[in-house]
């Protein structure tokens, strides 16, 4: 199993673009009243409890409306 350190320059960028989805899935949730699935604190709960790219990823995909 390699060890932390020679993996570190592979996950701090992965680390960070998952914050960065969070972030901006969290900001797109409460900034707005409309989904096509669910409400807001479903969403919410989706986004935080599969905060490893799963949870924002469905809300882009089932529960953002459209524009």
């Amino acid at each position: 199993m390699p060890d932390l350190k020679s993996m570190l320059p592979f996950l701090i960028p992965i680390i960070i673009a998952e914050f960065a989805l969070l972030g901006y899935t969290l900001w797109h949730i409460l900034t707005h009243k409309t989904y096509k699935r669910g409400n807001r604190t479903i969403w919410l709960i989706v986004a935080i409890v599969g905060m490893e790219f799963i949870g924002p990823v469905l809300y882009f995909l089932l529960g953002k409306e459209d524009a």
